[in-house]
């Protein structure tokens, strides 16, 4: 485990491992995101060519963009019913 030191400023440095093994390089970005009581640092210096297939479920075929286009038409459509209806 690592660990760090906030500075007055509220700013800390990650220590080497941490930014070695989150592939981190200066200037690049993290976004924490809370989950439960639990805190999570992610990385956002990932290209989008890194991202391809990360929402594939195996087994399931990928989508149409027509059907994707449907999908779009009939939540849009109940987010207006809802909003509309004011709940």
């Amino acid at each position: 485990m690592s660990t760090a030191t906030i500075t007055s400023k509220g700013q800390i440095t990650l220590p080497k491992d941490v930014r070695e093994d989150l592939g981190l390089k200066e200037g690049d970005k993290v976004d924490f995101e809370k989950i439960g009581e639990r805190y999570v640092i992610r990385p956002r210096n990932r290209s989008a060519i890194e991202l391809a297939g990360v929402l594939h479920r195996p087994g399931m075929r990928a989508m149409t963009v027509e059907e994707m286009d449907e999908a779009l038409g009939i939540a849009l459509a109940s987010d207006d019913e809802r909003i509309r209806a004011g709940r």
